[in-house]
């Protein structure tokens, strides 16, 4: 019997070393979340969804501002407004934060619910990484790897950054950075599922009083630690038409919250012209870095005539 268990014993140690070994190689090629947990905690920090968090490059930030930034944004499945989301920033910030800079991205999807859905529990983020995880800045990050990668670990070797940057990758600073062919059939046909995909869904949808409740907790809690901004990051056409169309009362709603709460909001959805999409609904890199300069611009003039 105590010769079984010892070779037991030695059989687990070994596969958590082989484990050990093969997560401290997770990095931005891991997943498209893996980094958000991985990074110190930042006192500077950039929230919405996917629009976000391709659209919004933090080295421009940083350049321009003179402070580094976190995106913390994920996808409208993910990171919504909701406590789900209040609680992740809780965590995730920077407990020290003083003079912060946040600049929270608003679509009406991240401010939306499905009609079906009528309990806090069966919202979609419930499911999300931020309302499993308690550490946010250990790396390697072995809670995130055993609560939310579904991969067998020797893939996080395999793809690791070192073999080659993925199409979809997940800079440290939150940044997603996406490679796809921009040739403009297969745009086009990106852009044609995008828009069919929204279609699909757009009236199943309505503006949500528990986000809009939410995204006032989330400022009235940064408001203390620095500046709030309010950001509408634009998209095609095509998609600012079917959003204005389902929720043509958007704009005026992020006014009068940004009158209410004081803060600035920058509204550049009006300007889909000036950008090149992947899909229709989100910033090719090389417009990314565009808009953030102009964020970047909007910020900095405000932050000149307050002095």
């Amino acid at each position: 019997m105590r010769k079984f268990l010892f070779k037991i014993s030695l059989y687990i140690l070994g596969v958590a070393g082989v484990l050990l070994f093969l997560g401290s190689y997770a990095d931005g090629n891991t997943d498209d979340n893996y980094m958000h947990f991985a990074v110190e905690k930042p006192q500077n920090i950039i929230l919405g969804d996917s629009r976000s968090v391709q659209g919004i490059v933090p080295e421009v930030l940083k350049t321009k501002l003179l402070v580094p930034f976190d995106n913390f944004s994920l996808n409208i499945v993910e990171s919504p407004y909701g406590p789900v989301y209040l609680k992740a920033l809780k965590r995730k910030l920077n407990p020290d934060t003083q003079n912060g800079v946040f600049i929270l991205t608003v679509s009406p999807w991240n401010l939306a619910l499905n009609g079906s859905v009528n309990k806090i529990e069966d919202f979609p983020e419930e499911h999300s990484p931020l309302n499993n995880m308690y550490f946010y800045d250990k790396s390697p990050n072995y809670e995130y790897l055993v609560r939310n990668y579904s991969k067998s670990w020797f893939r996080i070797y395999l793809d690791r950054e070192a073999a080659g940057r993925s199409n979809t990758f997940l800079h440290k600073d939150g940044w997603m950075e996406v490679n796809v062919d921009m040739n403009k059939d297969s745009v086009a046909a990106r852009v044609a599922v995008k828009i069919k995909e929204y279609k699909a869904v757009l009236n199943t949808y309505r503006l949500s009083e528990e986000r809009m409740k939410a995204i006032n907790q989330i400022i009235d809690y940064l408001k203390p630690k620095g500046t709030v901004y309010l950001v509408r990051i634009p998209a095609s056409k095509n998609m600012m038409a079917l959003e204005d169309e389902r929720f043509p009362e958007f704009n005026t709603l992020m006014k009068d919250l940004s009158k209410k709460k004081q803060v600035k909001f920058y509204d550049f959805s009006g300007q889909s012209d000036d950008f090149i999409y992947t899909d229709g609904n989100h910033m090719y890199s090389k417009s990314a870095k565009i808009l953030t300069a102009q964020i970047a611009d909007s910020i900095k003039a405000e932050q000149n005539r307050l002095k």
